[in-house]
């Protein structure tokens, strides 16, 4: 049995398993962190605002939301940028979190570049994130004072992630508490199969209030189970939402935008979470076949032309073309986190000889390049 990065601390570099040269792999990551911070105008995706807040544009949508903010700090504290991360974390704290209403605690998924509020909703892939990155940073760097008190602000975002609601409280928590599932928002009794990050869980398990450690540690298991149900026996891809069964989730009336029981945008974060998730803990060998599954069907099934399409989970094609390809790209890379199979590097090759993304729509796919990047170097790290 395989065993994790958190036992060992050894974390494989993949590209130079493929044969690219260790001093390149470190040269070319320093390049996409200074492209997507500092860039041009037309390739950056972060911004400082006065002299110690920043946002993540979400460039598609213009617009900052958790999920990008939460992205960008984690890409800040495995990079050991400390002013760039407490920069996204005040402008967070300051246009983002929730101070009253039946959301208070959590952050507005989305906001405007000025810091206007265009939901007063939660997301809960952002929570997660945020917490995350947070106990990193207070690992990495120390806790400071106030909103820098990084792991008590960990804490306290967790404990109300899994108690909102409680004894009469107004709103709902981000996790069933029945299922120990996560929700895809707190209105609904459905999931985001890529919202599942049981190697996150299994750090809450350790780090959270001393109260709030075993429920961690059964959403740990409960998630690593809901995405074998998630994920197709065959093609391994999963649906953008799905039931807390793990059926691909059917809309009513165009509800949330339309169809999303399709592999599509937010599906193709669910396998580069299976890889990390193995790459760390390695508690499941279903996660390595499941990536061999995907791999075989990217590289062996679908021809080339159609690689960067729409699919349901069957493999079916659909009409259209991916909105992310990049991400797309980046993401069958990062798979290969739980494989050594020949098209697993395969696809390494691939995302090598891929550029970063530019135009309205390079915030997503870029986001997820850089991840799939730090993994396969390995340079995302526990800390």
């Amino acid at each position: 049995m395989k065993r994790g990065a958190f036992e060992t601390g050894t974390y494989r570099n993949v590209f130079a398993e493929a044969g690219y040269d260790k001093e390149t792999i470190e040269k070319r990551k320093n390049e996409i962190f200074h492209t997507l911070f500092y860039g041009a105008e037309s390739e950056r995706i972060y911004h400082p605002v006065e002299d110690d807040m920043a946002y993540i544009e979400d460039t598609g949508n213009h617009d900052a939301r958790t999920e990008g903010m939460s992205y960008g700090m984690m890409m800040c504290v495995q990079m050991d940028r400390k002013e760039e991360f407490d920069r996204l974390w005040k402008w967070a704290k300051t246009y983002m979190y929730l101070e009253e209403g039946e959301n208070a605690g959590y952050f507005a998924w989305s906001v405007q570049l000025d810091g206007t509020k265009n939901s007063f909703g939660a997301a809960p892939d952002g929570e997660e994130f945020f917490a995350m990155a947070l106990f990193f940073a207070a690992h990495r760097w120390g806790d400071g004072e106030g909103i820098f008190n990084y792991s008590r602000e960990a804490k306290e975002l967790l404990h109300t992630c899994i108690h909102k609601g409680e004894n009469g409280e107004g709103g709902r928590a981000m996790w069933d508490a029945s299922n120990h599932l996560i929700r895809f928002i707190t209105d609904v009794d459905f999931s985001d199969p890529s919202y599942h990050l049981p190697h996150f869980y299994e750090l809450f398990a350790l780090w959270a209030k001393e109260e709030d450690r075993a429920f961690f540690k059964e959403a740990a298991e409960a998630s690593r189970n809901y995405l074998k149900r998630a994920c197709h026996p065959v093609t391994g891809l999963s649906a953008e939402y799905a039931e807390f069964d793990g059926t691909p989730y059917q809309p009513v009336l165009d509800q949330w935008g339309g169809r999303h029981d399709w592999y599509y945008s937010d599906a193709y974060r669910t396998i580069a979470n299976i890889a990390l998730d193995y790459e760390w803990f390695a508690k499941d060998e279903w996660e390595s076949e499941n990536v061999d599954r995907f791999l075989n069907f990217f590289c062996d099934t679908v021809q080339e032309k159609d690689r960067d399409g729409i699919f349901l989970t069957d493999g079916t094609i659909l009409e259209g073309k991916a909105l992310h390809p990049v991400a797309m790209t980046a993401v069958n890379a990062q798979a290969a986190l739980a494989s050594d199979q020949k098209n697993a590097f395969l696809c390494v090759h691939r995302f090598w000889e891929t550029p970063l993304r530019t135009g309205d729509r390079r915030y997503y796919d870029n986001c997820l390049y850089f991840f799939a990047y730090l993994a396969l170097s390995g340079n995302y790290r526990i800390y």
